[in-house]
């Protein structure tokens, strides 16, 4: 791997920590918010004090084998950071097919790939951010972040595009 690649994994890998953490703490957020803190839900488990409230929702791919009740409460706020893990973690799953690629066109259309979930991890924490789940502070760093990618990702694919080799 070169000195490049790996230094865009790192911010990958940074960024899918933060998108992790962001989740769970968005989650938390809306449930203390909803009930003032007396009952919660719990984030990691999926359980809730008051189920006659609650869906069924599946989780994402890697989460199918089990279930979750969600508070309707939460469903909102649980949809759009969901889509924020999805996308956020994504960046990096992406770059490291890339790395790891086969040839050079496969390179390339991984790479496209990462930059087109970096891009959309942009439209969730706006959305986030619209509706009151982000702070002003929280949507600033967490949007450079993932602004800072796209950049990254533009200049190796229109470098991809311009030269037709590979940064491997």
């Amino acid at each position: 791997m070169s000195e490049i690649s790996d230094a865009i994994q790192a911010k990958c890998l940074a960024f899918g920590d933060r998108i992790i953490k962001l989740n769970d703490y968005l989650l938390e957020q809306a449930s203390q918010k909803y009930d003032g803190g007396s009952k919660r839900y719990d984030v990691r488990k999926g359980k809730s004090s008051f189920s006659h409230q609650t869906s069924n929702i599946s989780h994402p791919s890697s989460f199918r084998h089990r279930t979750s009740r969600v508070p309707v409460h939460l469903q909102s706020v649980a949809a759009l950071a969901n889509q924020l893990l999805r996308s956020g973690t994504s960046i990096g799953a992406n770059n490291a097919e890339a790395i790891g690629a086969i040839s050079k066109a496969d390179f390339k259309s991984k790479s496209y790939i990462a930059l087109k979930e970096a891009r959309e991890s942009l439209y969730w924490i706006d959305l986030l951010h619209r509706n009151g789940y982000l702070t002003d502070e929280q949507y600033r760093s967490i949007y450079a972040d993932a602004e800072e990618l796209v950049k990254v990702l533009t200049h190796r694919c229109k470098k991809l595009d311009n030269v037709g080799g590979s940064e491997k």
